[in-house]
């Protein structure tokens, strides 16, 4: 899942509002990175921890050549995952169906409104560049005439029997 499939699931919990969950996903993302850049740790009961490391300078090694040489002393940022994740990943919690089944239901829902309106709107957009696609459309629009042919052709057969 990535961000957009992340705002797109989130937004069932904002009547449909993708606007309102991007700035809420996008403000969550946000303190978490100010605050964990920052040197706090940034705590989710359950889910996990956000913390900056401090890692001492040591020597590596490049694996191509196997020259060794010294990496500076530097700070990364480390989870941890809580209980309640662990839980869940491992498969000793189950994921509650009917939250999840709501939330595929309302996903697919809102994908399939914006299914139907894509076509007009692509309808619309290719008008103008048609001679480009009409060689593609001609070799589409043949596939299912000798379908039918060929269907019709074991019918003329039984009728000559």
């Amino acid at each position: 899942m990535n961000k957009a499939e992340l705002i797109e699931a989130l937004s069932t919990h904002y009547e449909g509002n993708k606007a309102e969950a991007a700035r809420a996903l996008n403000a969550v993302v946000q303190t978490i990175t100010y605050q964990t850049a920052g040197g706090e740790k940034v705590s989710i009961t359950g889910f996990g921890v956000f913390e900056k490391v401090h890692r001492s300078a040591r020597m590596v090694r490049n694996p191509r050549t196997g020259e060794r040489k010294r990496a500076k002393a530097t700070a990364v940022p480390r989870f941890r995952a809580g209980s309640d994740l662990k839980a869940f990943v491992s498969g000793a919690k189950k994921v509650p169906k009917t939250s999840a089944k709501k939330a595929a239901a309302k996903t697919t829902a809102t994908a399939t409104v914006a299914k139907k309106a894509a076509p007009a709107k692509k309808v619309v957009a290719k008008a103008p560049a048609k001679k480009a696609a009409p060689a593609k459309k001609v070799v589409a629009k043949k596939a299912p005439a000798k379908k039918t042919a060929a269907k019709k052709a074991p019918a003329k057969r039984t009728a000559k029997r």
